[in-house]
């Protein structure tokens, strides 16, 4: 039997992350197509974890800096590794290739982390975002855990192109394997409410996440009391897990920007507001908030950052606005206006048919799974620097790692 073994960065809470829904699409691709499935992370899993074994998923908790994974991954032996962000091929990657050398290696970027924190280090600064020094430490570390891998899934064509044309990644270690969605607009479209009982503003997402929580800074700063002036009957609800103090604190009910927390149905929050607002300043990837608005019918305001990778050369379902006025007029006149705001809940819609429906991409993935487990030896001789990567670059983290163990050793001994 095909073996997958996964090692999360954390374990998936779809309910909570745009990553978790993302991690759980690829679970069950790799289930489709008859893998036994073992979940690893180092991290504890929480209330908003999702129950793998009720999927056939086992799943264990490893240790970092620890041969019991050495141990583990042999007895094991799986036929395809799959590294949750650049970070836990990092970790764990050397051990992979030095035990289970066979084992084809594929890494999940979920976005390019380099690119998000280039962004906000740019906003930090008051620089614009095109500004960016894409050239940072971060980025060294994770284009070169792209090159080690065999594959790495890529969320966004925006990030594919930046990795071909600017950084020079060849495309055949590149696979692009954006959201989707499973359920197609048409068969939605009649469920969902008609503007004149659509109610209120909302914004969605995982509120530990740096850009999330500058977005709803920026929202109650700046964006939000411009448009209360407009409509002084309007609300904002924010909707997220894991708030900070600083964004529970914004709560304020006379002002109508209301802190929700955690939601365990967003369906139904997205599915029943007006317009969703989403003035991301930086960040990377796709925003799974914005295609859930879109499958929903619900118009969303966002940034260009907000909106990349999503739109092609499709209408926006919504509006993209480079600037605070243009924010706050696109935002009333979605709210506002009937004609616009069914335009844009169309535009969507055709967004999400043709652009993000499982199909489209499901096959083409598992097609190249196949591939690439039969000629494995042929792909990683035709892109060589990944091997010597694999050799050179780990022996410092693979020797730390050993040293730390060591250490932790002597002193449980010490301890005894």
């Amino acid at each position: 039997m095909k073996k997958l073994l996964v090692i999360g960065h954390t374990f998936p809470e779809p309910s909570t992350t745009a990553a978790g829904g993302r991690m759980m699409q690829i679970l069950s691709l790799f289930s489709e197509d008859k893998f036994k499935i073992t979940f690893v992370s180092t991290a504890r899993a929480s209330e908003r974890t999702v129950d793998l074994s009720m999927l056939g998923i086992q799943t264990e908790k490893v240790v970092l800096n620890s041969d019991s994974f050495d141990v583990f991954v042999s007895q094991l032996k799986p036929t395809v590794v799959l590294f949750d962000r650049y970070i836990t091929e990092e970790q764990f990657g050397w051990r992979v290739a030095e035990h289970c050398p066979d084992a084809l290696r594929i890494l999940d970027t979920e976005d390019l982390h380099f690119l998000r924190k280039a962004r906000q280090e740019a906003i930090k600064n008051n620089k614009d975002v095109a500004e960016a020094n894409l050239f940072s430490e971060t980025a060294k570390r994770e284009l070169a855990s792209i090159l080690r891998s065999d594959l790495s899934l890529i969320i966004s064509e925006v990030e594919m192109e930046l990795l071909q044309d600017t950084f020079r990644v060849p495309k055949e270690i590149l696979h692009y394997l954006p959201l989707w969605v499973e359920t197609s607009s048409e068969e939605k479209t009649h469920r969902e409410l008609p503007f004149e009982e659509r109610r209120d503003f909302y914004t969605i997402g995982n509120l530990f996440h740096a850009p999330n929580v500058d977005a709803v800074l920026f929202l109650k700063k700046e964006i939000w009391p411009l448009i209360r002036k407009q409509l002084p009957d309007a609300q904002i609800h924010i909707y997220g897990e894991y708030a900070p103090q600083r964004i529970k604190e914004l709560h304020a009910e006379k002002e109508g920007f209301l802190i929700k927390g955690w939601v365990e149905d967003a369906s139904q929050v997205v599915s029943n507001a007006k317009v969703c607002l989403a003035p991301l300043r930086f960040g990377a990837g796709l925003k799974g908030k914005l295609l859930q608005a879109m499958t929903y019918g619900t118009p969303s305001v966002t940034t260009p950052i907000g909106a990349e990778g999503i739109n092609g050369q499709y209408p926006y379902g919504g509006s993209i606005a480079e600037s605070v006025p243009d924010f706050v007029e696109a935002s009333v006149s979605l709210y506002m206006q009937k004609e616009n705001w069914l335009k844009a809940q169309q535009n969507g819609y055709e967004i999400v048919r043709q652009r993000f429906q499982k199909e489209s991409f499901s096959e083409a993935f598992k097609e190249k799974i196949k591939s690439l487990l039969l000629t494995i030896n042929q792909h990683r001789k035709a892109h060589f620097l990944g091997q010597i990567l694999v050799h050179q670059s780990l022996q410092s983290t693979k020797y730390m790692s050993k040293w730390i163990s060591l250490k932790e050793q002597i002193n449980t001994e010490k301890r005894g």
